[in-house]
């Protein structure tokens, strides 16, 4: 057995210095380790994309990568969201929740993180490329049509548009 490697990461802003098993995933890491269970594991084989968090800014599988190479890195999480002194939450959780985008969540996670990252390199896309972007996340509930409403509404949450939920009440009355 591999002698445990200590670690030292920033995870949703917080340093973090841990002993960690090399053959250990980093989402085990996460979610056993550090106790942020936010971090959903469905297939734990990269497909759903329930575990997706952000490495460095980046949308990343966490089921695929090991906990040792989180080594050095800034991890964010569904927990970093909001705001960590007011918890006023992130405008994709705004959004999400004036589009009622999800039913029971289980993927809720890893489209999140996954759109975060997609509103931080495009922040006005289209409806095509929040679909193509949120392409490798399933959902068995919602029919994803409530998730890209969801990103569309934290678009324009986030550029000071608060015509969305009224936008979204329109859509529905139809």
């Amino acid at each position: 057995m591999s002698e445990p490697t200590v670690i030292t990461m920033l995870i949703n802003g917080a340093p973090a210095t841990i002993e960690v098993e090399p053959r250990t995933s980093l989402a085990d890491l996460i979610r056993e380790e550090l106790g942020l269970t936010g971090t959903h594991l469905g297939c734990e084989h990269g497909v759903c994309g329930a575990c997706t968090i952000l490495v460095d800014g980046e949308p990343v599988r966490s089921c695929l990568m090991l906990g040792v190479q989180a080594d050095g890195k800034n991890i964010t999480t569904i927990e970093g969201l909001a705001d960590p002194i007011s918890g006023e939450m992130h405008p994709i959780q705004k959004g999400m929740h004036e589009a009622h985008g999800f039913q029971c969540s289980f993927c809720a996670p890893g489209f999140l993180m996954s759109a975060v990252a997609l509103l931080e390199d495009n922040p006005n896309p289209t409806r095509d490329q929040i679909r193509e972007e949120l392409g490798g996340n399933v959902c068995r509930c919602t029919g994803y049509k409530t998730i890209l409403d969801g990103v569309e509404a934290a678009v324009s949450i986030k550029s000071g548009d608060n015509t969305s939920s009224t936008n979204l009440a329109a859509e529905v009355d139809r």
